[in-house]
């Protein structure tokens, strides 16, 4: 009976995708980590890196793996992958853009109309038999505000087209301007925030955008103004974030991503002005589905020598079989 080819996970696997690459490969959860000495053993049998977009994939590992063929990561991010390490070894990383789009816009947009219109508070204020005291305080208007988005690719993008349908002024910041995108563009992420009711975040993460988001940015955005983080929690100061909203220098955050997760300052948890999402932007049963698939294929594609579906950009040149 012939063996399947051996696979390592470097993070929890989605049931999906782990399901899929279980059909053909044995696959090794975190061996290098918990058994280093059974990894030496293991690490030459080693044909492809799973991971997800939290996933770590450094150097260290990489060059014990000397016939890995593909990483092959469930999630449009890939901060975590040493992806110079990774070229140097002849080993392409693909990830899961495009098929998650809309589903972090869809959030995007919900955490917007959540904390403008204070949607979860109000639930709350219902449950909590506090109606017929008295009504609630005013929320803010949505319709028609002034959006700012730092990050203008595909997903930014989209978040552009959702908030087109409320009759929201949209301004943007990236690393180049968009000539063709027709939104007014800003240098820095201060000078757009200075400009905005509401700065969604959707930009990567890594070293080059860390606390990109800072003190100054959010004193910009103003004491009326609302921060959406979507992208990264690396990307905002979180400690500056969390004395922005207990000063009153912004008027409150929508967040689904964090600099520590799972685990969440305790002192967000108390806030009325914040809405709290953990890391769900993508979570819908369908797009889970088309994640697995299409990080299954890159799989499948990186081990046999096949052109990849989807490499991050960086190694476009090599995909191409």
């Amino acid at each position: 009976m012939t063996s399947k080819p051996d696979v390592l996970a470097v993070a929890k696997l989605h049931p999906f995708y782990l399901q899929a690459l279980q059909t053909i490969y044995t696959v090794h959860d975190r061996t290098h980590t918990e058994d280093p000495n059974a990894f030496a053993t293991l690490a030459p049998r080693i044909v492809g890196v799973a991971g997800t977009g939290e996933a770590s994939v450094p150097r260290s590992l990489l060059s014990q793996l000397p016939n890995a063929k593909v990483v092959s990561v469930f999630g449009v991010g890939y901060d975590g992958v040493d992806v110079a390490a990774a070229i140097e070894h002849g080993i392409p990383v693909t990830h899961t853009p495009d098929v998650l789009t809309d589903d972090v816009a869809d959030l995007a947009m919900g955490l917007v109309l959540s904390v403008g219109r204070t949607i979860p508070q109000a639930d709350q204020f219902v449950r909590a038999g506090q109606w017929p005291k008295g009504p609630m305080t005013l929320a803010r208007k949505v319709s028609g505000a002034r959006l700012g988005i730092v990050g203008l690719g595909r997903i930014g993008k989209a978040i552009a087209q959702r908030a087109s349908g409320f009759g929201m002024t949209i301004a943007y910041t990236a690393r180049s301007e968009k000539a063709d995108s027709g939104f007014q563009f800003f240098p820095t992420a201060q000078a757009l925030a200075a400009h905005v009711d509401f700065l969604v975040v959707i930009t990567p993460g890594g070293a080059g955008t860390k606390h990109l988001i800072n003190a100054e940015v959010l004193k910009a955005l103003g004491s009326r103004g609302f921060l959406i983080n979507v992208a990264r929690g690396s990307v905002v100061d979180e400690q500056a974030l969390i004395e922005a909203l207990q000063n009153g220098t912004i008027a409150g955050a929508g967040l689904d991503v964090f600099a520590n997760e799972p685990h969440v300052p305790e002192t967000l948890w108390a806030m009325h002005n914040v809405v709290l999402t953990p890391h769900m932007a993508s979570a819908t049963t369908e797009t889970r589905q088309a994640m697995a698939d299409l990080a299954f294929t890159n799989m499948q594609a990186g081990i046999s020598g096949q052109a990849l579906r989807t490499p991050v950009p960086e190694c476009m040149a090599m995909s191409q079989k």
